[in-house]
């Protein structure tokens, strides 16, 4: 029997959310499309600067007691695919889930690399802040995990997404996200966000997962809320960074785009 929700567990600074044979899509490293029995949330220490991310997901997969994500645990047929892996700066002590009907979302919050972007940009080029991040900072290759805060999010449904559905459900967190953390943090999101979206192919189908539909309202709910929780466990007296402190890292997008007719 399949089981009714997804199972989460937190050893070694990782976070595992387990259910066989589940779809999954990843923004984050080594993203896109898979089928797996798990998806993981890994916190990497200070100076993190491995670059065989492969091989260092394993590591800490093992050293947590967890297999590498291709096998369920009733030992069937090896998934097709490597398990989805996100990271993040934020230590798993502060993930927070929340569950709404068909849905669960679980939340890693830091913002110490807020993403800002003025609706009335102040000038056509680089803005002073992000004209401050050192050459080193801005140079960073960009195929391996932030080191910094990160906004991680993990949202499953028992529900069989179509494939655009599956897609939207991406961007439906995203957006709950952003409007949690605008309305709780005035910072949108930060520079290196990454959300995991997943679906059972067993399940009850559902074509669409728009903010009108199950899916979707739960969804929304169910981020806002885990969103909200992580805030509070990893900014407990509120002073989190953002516009109304100085953030060590972030950007803000100052440039103004050419608007024309299509």
């Amino acid at each position: 029997m399949r089981p009714p929700m997804f199972d989460a567990t937190v050893s070694e600074g990782v976070l595992r959310l387990h259910r066989p044979e589940t779809r999954w899509v990843s923004t984050g490293w080594d993203g896109g499309r898979a089928r797996a029995a798990a998806a993981y949330n890994v916190t990497v220490p200070e100076g993190f600067d491995r670059t065989d991310l492969a091989a260092y997901r394993d590591e800490r997969l093992a050293r947590a007691g967890f297999d590498d994500g291709r096998n369920d645990s009733g030992g069937g047929a090896p998934d097709r695919d490597a398990p989805p892996t996100l990271f993040t700066g934020v230590s798993m002590d502060h993930a927070r889930g929340a569950r709404l009907g068909p849905v669960v979302a679980y939340a890693t919050v830091g913002l110490s690399n807020p993403a800002m972007l003025p609706m009335e940009p102040a000038g056509a080029g680089v803005s002073d802040k992000s004209a401050e991040m050192d050459d080193s900072r801005s140079a960073e290759p960009t195929d391996r995990p932030e080191r910094l805060g990160t906004v991680n999010l993990i949202v499953g449904t028992t529900r069989r997404l179509a494939p655009g559905a599956a897609a939207n459900l991406v961007a439906v967190a995203a957006e709950a996200k952003a409007a949690t953390l605008l309305a709780a943090a005035g910072v949108p999101g930060t520079t290196s966000d990454a959300v995991v979206v997943a679906d059972d192919p067993d399940g009850e189908p559902a074509e669409f997962s728009g903010s009108a539909t199950a899916v979707g309202a739960a969804a929304r709910a169910c981020v806002r809320d885990a969103v909200r929780a992580g805030l509070r466990s990893r900014y407990p007296d509120g002073d989190v960074p953002g516009p109304t402190a100085d953030a060590e890292h972030g950007v803000v997008t100052d440039e103004r785009a050419e608007v024309f007719d299509p």
